[in-house]
């Protein structure tokens, strides 16, 4: 992934942090230009003034442009090139998402249901003056692009870890406020990176919403899942077993960790938390099952209900201890998603309610089809040698134990 160095004096800091939208708005225009100003250097492979024989062209000044945002307009300087094209990502990159604000905020305004805050930074963002048909024409040229995204085929590559993870979203609906589970499926490549693979939104967290959204991936060719992380959702749990048949299941340590410490009295749980990492930390299945036992000696006594639910996860919270060491802390959890879903909250919070299902489709695709993207050009999240030959090792044994057992059975 490229990186971009950028120079802010003490008062472009104050501004950063000064909470006021115009002075952010002035820092996010420098911090914008000065990578549009890198980006030309390294198209055209020269610094100002640079003689080299490897240029590949000449600066020829700038045009400005507005780029419309959460904080005010952009007034951006576009490099130029002589005898040349710029290219540059940013506008598209960061639109998108922007598109799919204002229009959800548009909607939200054409439609009655906005509040005063909603109406006021349409205000700001698009002007007082817009018809439904823009707001039309807007949703139609956001759509194009977000449903190619996620059509797009997966069959390409294998996808051995997939984690899973919902949260609820209000959407206006026949006159009514409903509740509807946003649901999201990331996965690790072959190769070691992250992609957002699809997204569905259903009417609750069931079975059947699960595997309806699980049948649209394996239709675009998900395959080759090993290990699947999420939350012991009832209905997510049955539609993984169901789909994902072989598929290793590892239950959310976060959110099992909690379902404990809520069954504990709260001048025992600092000490349950101890032994609940001792056994999540654990190097290997034996010592974590040690840690079990002796949890289960200190603790049962004083809160048989947080034993219970201990002990019968166990299992399912430990299963990455089967993975090879450097695998084990970003899969044992679905805190991963946590991110995502702190930045689909973040604009959440503008809209409070989206005014129908398509809205929150738009806004929220155009977020993850983002994300998408940057991890896609970034760092990896795993390397995956290590994975394919620990893998490889685990087939040839379980070879070689089906050899000794037809041997011995006369099979």
């Amino acid at each position: 992934m490229t990186q971009y160095y950028i120079t802010l004096n003490e008062e472009d800091l104050h501004h950063l942090f000064s909470g006021n939208d115009e002075s952010l708005r002035e820092v996010i225009e420098q911090f914008v230009n000065q990578v549009l100003e890198q980006q030309r250097t390294e198209q055209i492979n020269a610094e100002p003034y640079e003689r080299t024989e490897q240029r590949r062209g000449m600066r020829n000044g700038y045009k400005e442009r507005g780029l419309t945002t959460r904080v005010g307009t952009l007034t951006l300087r576009v490099p130029q090139i002589r005898n040349g094209i710029f290219t540059t990502d940013i506008f598209e990159r960061y639109q998108r998402s922007e598109r799919a604000l204002i229009a959800t905020l548009m909607e939200m305004v054409v439609n009655g249901v906005s509040t005063r805050k909603v109406a006021r930074i349409t205000e700001e963002l698009c002007g007082t003056s817009f018809s439904a048909s823009t707001v039309s024409q807007l949703c139609k040229d956001l759509d194009v692009s977000l449903r190619a995204w996620k059509e797009r085929d997966l069959s390409k590559t294998l996808y051995p870890f997939l984690i899973l993870d919902g949260i609820v979203i209000k959407v206006r609906e026949d006159g009514k406020v409903r509740p509807f589970s946003l649901l999201v499926a990331t996965g690790i490549n072959q190769e070691g990176y992250r992609e957002i693979l699809g997204m569905e939104l259903g009417n609750s967290e069931t079975e059947e919403s699960w595997s309806k959204f699980f049948k649209d991936l394996k239709a675009r060719g998900l395959r080759g899942v090993d290990i699947v992380v999420s939350d012991n959702h009832g209905g997510l749990v049955n539609a993984v077993e169901r789909h994902f048949q072989g598929s290793t299941w590892q239950r959310c340590q976060t959110h099992f960790a909690k379902n404990i410490l809520d069954s504990c009295p709260k001048n025992m749980q600092k000490d349950l938390k101890s032994y609940l990492r001792a056994i999540f930390e654990a190097p290997d299945i034996s010592t974590a099952r040690h840690m079990l036992n002796l949890t289960l000696e200190v603790f049962s006594a004083q809160t048989l209900r947080a034993t219970e639910i201990l002990e019968d996860g166990f299992d399912d919270a430990v299963a990455v201890l089967n993975l090879p060491a450097r695998y084990r802390k970003r899969l044992r959890t679905t805190n991963g998603q946590e991110r995502l879903n702190q930045e689909i909250r973040r604009r959440e919070r503008v809209i409070r309610i989206f005014p129908n299902r398509e809205s929150a489709l738009r806004l929220i695709g155009a977020l993850l089809m983002e994300q998408d993207e940057a991890w896609s050009t970034g760092k990896k999240y795993f390397e995956m040698d290590e994975y394919w030959e620990w893998k490889k090792q685990e087939q040839e044994q379980h070879c070689e134990i089906g050899e000794v057992v037809s041997v011995m059975t006369g099979v």
